[in-house]
């Protein structure tokens, strides 16, 4: 057999095999295979290695080590696990790498996010889109549209983003040196940036968005302190807080435990969060360990279609047991659970073990056979609201019914706005960002700046001199978004990534609705509570 068809033989059996030897591990015990299966194995093994023998002496191009990798990690190894299910992933080295060290929340760098941009002289150079709040990058001044002129001594004219990222990289508390275009500035501007951690919180925006009540945005649920910074949100809130706003719109989820976690601040002592169940591995419900402690107060939770996994798990938990009005849309609707098991090479494997169930017994999970992977991740078509025929029905604590079977269904709906050709036209253009650049190139804003007439004849005279079209019609008809984009990129710019979010979500029109509902949440929260005191009465 020649060398490349037993590499890939290999690599391969090698995967199957180590994915067996973990599992059977993880379960406590080996489990019995017939001979039958074993005989099959063997001869879809075989198969295989016929099948690349093909490949190999008859493909057009000769196949070298990184392209027999890339038939081994890029293709036979994802589009057999994609016939299992969606959700079923691989890692190769660098991906595994990068999904170790998200969960540890712990990054080393500068803290700019960057991409290549063509320049009014011609040429190409990395942009920086955005510092991240704290970072070095964003502690020395660096704004975003400054253009990397010289990197380490190295002209960024043409560079590509990789070539500035590699370059940018190093060990914690070493230096480089950076010299970026900016406009307004004559020459380059030079900064001399050390090297170190990059803070990426999970609750990356928490404040009283109005007097009495808290905004709380939940990022992700990847990094292994989510629950100790939804607990920290809550403690900068105080003893206070009337109700509480939690957005978890396009949190695709992470780690399960972590959503255990952040339920556990909002429910009571030994509710269940959720419970998983699988084939090779014993049932598993995880339940609150320690609970709410101080005032109860009424909970909304706004979602959205790309709200999924672990978000979904929080969402469920707290509508199943009556303690938080959930408003928005349909959520994502994912209810496997994969398992990371880590192969040869330092290779990972995220393989589902379980699905997982809400308090109530729903099964969220969308079906996926005969769809696309494209159109699972991203053409979903959401059951009518008057049809809800095919959905799993049960009922909450105090009997409220719920839906399973297609995501988290939303007590209120909330729809997402949809941009307008407008709307869309101007952010293909990049005009607010581009605005930004040249307004503050001029001057500096305070906190308390806001856009008025004079901020938006300057927006007006600078669409015009970009030449993006519009009419007066259109801009008066959008005033509202233009605004609250005009001051979200300018604030971002001059006080970080942070202050831009929090103007934007001031005038979020889905985070104002959303305000609206409290009441409701109130109504259900006493109707929770008074279902709670019913259960612990007859339990005595």
């Amino acid at each position: 057999m020649p060398t490349r068809i037993r590499r890939a033989a290999v690599s391969l059996s090698l995967f199957i095999g180590t994915c067996a030897g973990a599992g059977a591990l993880l379960n406590g015990r080996v489990n019995a295979q017939s001979a039958t299966d074993e005989t099959t194995v063997r001869d879809s093994l075989h198969q295989f290695t016929d099948v690349y023998a093909v490949i190999e002496n008859n493909y057009a191009d000769k196949l070298n080590s990184e392209k027999i990798d890339k038939v081994i990690y890029d293709g036979a190894i994802p589009n057999m696990l994609h016939v299992l299910d969606p959700h079923s992933n691989f890692f190769d080295p660098k991906a595994y790498a990068q999904m170790r060290e998200d969960q540890h929340g712990h990054y080393y760098g500068v803290g700019m996010q960057i991409q290549p941009q063509l320049g009014k002289d011609g040429v190409q150079r990395v942009v920086c889109v955005n510092t991240f709040d704290g970072s070095p990058a964003f502690k020395a001044g660096i704004r975003p549209g400054d253009a990397v002129a010289f990197i380490e001594g190295k002209s960024g004219d043409g560079m590509d983003s990789l070539s500035v990222s590699n370059l940018l990289k190093g060990a914690k508390g070493t230096h480089v040196t950076v010299q970026m275009l900016r406009e307004g500035q004559d020459k380059p501007l030079t900064f001399d940036l050390v090297r170190d951690e990059i803070p990426r919180p999970a609750v990356d925006l928490a404040y009283m968005i109005k007097p009495g009540f808290g905004y709380m945005h939940v990022r992700d649920f990847s990094d292994e302190n989510t629950g100790h910074e939804v607990g920290d949100a809550l403690a900068q809130f105080g003893p206070g807080l009337q109700g509480l706003l939690i957005d978890l719109r396009g949190n695709p989820g992470g780690l399960l435990n972590e959503a255990v976690a952040m339920s556990d601040k909002f429910l009571t002592k030994g509710d269940v969060v959720v419970s998983q169940k699988g084939r090779s591995f014993q049932d598993v419900v995880y339940k609150v360990n320690h609970g709410e402690s101080g005032n109860k107060y009424p909970i909304v939770i706004l979602v959205n279609r790309n709200t999924a996994s672990a978000a979904e798990i929080v969402s469920g938990a707290l509508q199943d047991h009556d303690r938080a009005l959930i408003v928005g849309e349909t959520t994502f609707g994912k209810g496997l659970v994969q398992t990371v098991f880590q192969v040869a090479d330092n290779t990972g494997l995220a393989l589902t073990t379980y699905h997982y169930y809400t308090p109530s017994g729903r099964l969220i999970q969308r079906d996926y056979n005969g769809v696309s992977l494209y159109d699972y991740f991203y053409v979903r078509k959401d059951a009518k609201p008057a049809d809800k025929s095919n959905l799993e029905v049960k009922q909450t604590d105090s009997g409220r019914t719920v839906y399973g079977g297609g995501g988290i269904t939303p007590d209120e709906k909330i729809e997402s706005p949809r941009a307008n050709q407008f709307e869309s036209n101007l952010l293909i253009h990049g005009a607010f960002f581009d605005f930004t650049k040249h307004y503050l190139a001029h001057r500096d804003i305070s906190k308390d700046f806001q856009v008025d007439d004079a901020v938006l004849t300057d927006f007006k005279t600078f669409l015009k001199s970009e030449k993006v079209e519009y009419s007066d019609t259109d801009f008066t008809a959008n005033l509202p978004w233009i605004k609250a984009n005009i001051k979200g990129s300018l604030f971002t710019s001059q006080f970080g990534t942070g202050a831009g979010f929090r103007a934007r979500t001031d005038e979020d029109p889905q985070v104002l609705k959303a305000l609206t509902f409290m009441p409701e949440a109130l109504a259900l929260e006493e109707r929770g509570n008074k279902n709670r005191e019913t259960r612990t009465a007859s339990v005595r």
